[in-house]
């Protein structure tokens, strides 16, 4: 994004540790920490990386390195710094009084992606609340520096911090937790509806830049309007739903989530929480990796981890490995990555028709097909099922209208009298 006092895009360092990395390399740690500065839509022009044994309390970093990235600033014409590692309130402020540049961690700059992506009013509530949360603890290092200039790093709350004291804070973060509350009961009467309506749901969780945005959109309905798509991190982060249809005509509900990556802050976690919960009342759980992406192994476990800690059920996930069609030679996969998997590339067609197979296998629910025959006297239910459902060898007889169609359970006890 452009920096809104000079109009141009904001020149970042970015600086890593060996120990801040983990579990990742350090190597794949300031890649992804690059993409995320991207994302943010700043340059990155210098990188500077540290192998320590501990963090100095005071820098983060050792002196010399310090130095290094102080002498890189004009040279690189750098006006922003930003640490993969996260940083105490202390260690902000002393930075920034050293570097004379805006400092940010990895955090915040993810805290920032989320502000400039957040569309939806719960979406930017969660966000505030999150930002405001992180903040509070550093009102120390950042006392006496504005951030009103603008680019990475200011979306949201943050300009606002600087001006206000800690019992406002709370107050504020009180005031949105409310509001979050009500939200949420609004978000149980449309979860109500749903499972009122019998239609399954259909939930695409998975590390950020996976694909699901792509899965959405190439197994929706054609008249839904499609979801943005870019090949960034976090290009997706308000939940999005359509309506789609199984190969056997049968409607169901897929749902789209906020992508996963590693570190991804707990506060952040902890403020969507109510928005992915909604994830555990899914029928099916689709866990999408990006199959030729080298840290798989880490992906998967990350987006693992905060699905047991949503204590979702692991029998309803079905892992779906994505673009296999930029996977060179054999894929090892770990058998450790669920007892049900499947490989696709979802920009083919022959490999969406296979996840709405594997999609109708996997559902918990059963599927009947069935020959009706509905009494004319019964007409109301004859448009509901032509209405909800693909019919075939439709005809109009003296006692009434025959029809075959595929029922799910629920609505075969509910048309139970109609068989033939």
């Amino acid at each position: 994004m452009e920096n809104n006092i000079n109009n141009k895009i904001e020149r970042v360092i970015i600086v890593g540790t060996d120990i801040g990395a983990r579990p990742h390399s350090l190597a794949t740690s300031i890649n992804e920490l690059e993409e995320l500065v991207k994302a943010a839509g700043a340059e990155v022009v210098g990188v500077v990386t540290q192998n320590i044994d501990k963090y100095s309390p005071k820098f983060l970093i050792g002196t010399g390195k310090l130095q290094e990235i102080k002498d890189m600033i004009p040279k690189l014409e750098a006006n922003v710094v930003v640490f993969n590692d996260e940083l105490s309130g202390v260690q902000l402020r002393n930075i920034e009084d050293e570097l004379k540049v805006k400092i940010l961690d990895r955090t915040s700059l993810i805290l920032d992606i989320f502000a400039i992506r957040a569309s939806t009013y719960e979406a930017k509530l969660q966000v505030q609340l999150a930002q405001l949360s992180y903040q509070l603890p550093r009102l120390l290092g950042i006392d006496g520096w504005s951030r009103t200039g603008g680019g990475i790093g200011t979306r949201g709350p943050g300009e606002q911090i600087i001006e206000t004291d800690r019992r406002r804070i709370l107050r504020e973060i009180q005031t949105i937790k409310e509001k979050l509350k009500k939200a949420e009961k609004t978000r149980e009467t449309q979860r109500t509806g749903r499972k009122n309506s019998m239609i399954p749901i259909v939930s695409l969780v998975g590390y950020t830049n996976a694909g699901k945005s792509t899965i959405l959109n190439r197994i929706k309905i054609s008249d839904a309007k499609e979801v943005f798509v870019k090949d960034m991190l976090f290009a997706t982060l308000d939940p999005s739903s359509r309506k789609a249809k199984l190969l056997n005509g049968m409607d169901f509900i897929i749902s789209d989530t906020v992508g996963f990556v590693s570190k991804l802050p707990t506060k952040l976690v902890e403020a969507f929480k109510s928005t992915l919960e909604e994830i555990k009342h899914s029928d099916l759980i689709l866990h999408v990796i990006d199959a030729s992406n080298e840290d798989l192994e880490i992906q998967y476990k990350t987006t693992m981890d905060i699905l047991e800690e949503l204590k979702v059920d692991r029998s309803r996930i079905l892992t779906v490995f994505n673009k296999m069609d930029k996977v060179g030679g054999d894929l090892m996969i770990n058998p450790r990555h669920g007892e049900n998997r499947i490989y696709i590339s979802a920009t083919h067609d022959e490999s969406m028709d296979k996840l709405l197979e594997a999609i109708e296998e996997n559902l918990p629910e059963r599927f009947y097909n069935v020959k009706l025959l509905i009494g004319y006297a019964d007409s109301d239910t004859l448009s509901e099922i032509l209405n909800k459902h693909n019919h075939e060898n439709l005809e109009y007889r003296e006692d009434g209208v025959s029809l075959e169609v595929v029922l799910s359970e629920a609505e075969f006890r509910k048309y139970e009298r109609f068989v033939m």
